[in-house]
């Protein structure tokens, strides 16, 4: 049976001073999960949240910068999939200074199997 998609959140994340991509899309992934609770995955079996499908789309100056494995590691519950896109925000607010700010988007969908 086809997974149905359940729960949408959006988080943003920020590595304000190392320009770490990897921290900023840690971040923004566990400001979207953290933003909920899913009670109601009891409701549809008991191996709900262990079976679930969870797809990040991260939006990073920098896709390839990124470690996946990293950033899925933020995810509590299912099965992670990442799709790392060109987005987010990379500045410098001294110029010159090397010192990059990171700023991560991160829209995710659950899908769940609705019996």
């Amino acid at each position: 049976m086809p997974l149905t998609p359940a729960i949408l959140e959006m988080g943003m994340g920020i590595d304000l001073h190392g320009g770490d991509y990897t921290k900023a899309a840690q971040r923004a992934v566990w400001n979207a999960v953290h933003q909920s609770s899913l009670m109601f995955l009891g409701l549809l079996g008991p191996d709900t949240s262990r079976e679930m499908i969870v797809e990040v789309t991260l939006g990073i100056p920098k896709p390839e910068e990124v470690d996946e494995e990293a950033v899925l590691s933020m995810l509590p519950h299912g099965k992670g999939v990442l799709n790392a896109v060109v987005g987010g925000l990379e500045v410098e607010p001294r110029e010159g200074s090397g010192d990059r700010t990171i700023m991560a988007n991160a829209a995710i969908v659950v899908k769940v199997d609705v019996p």
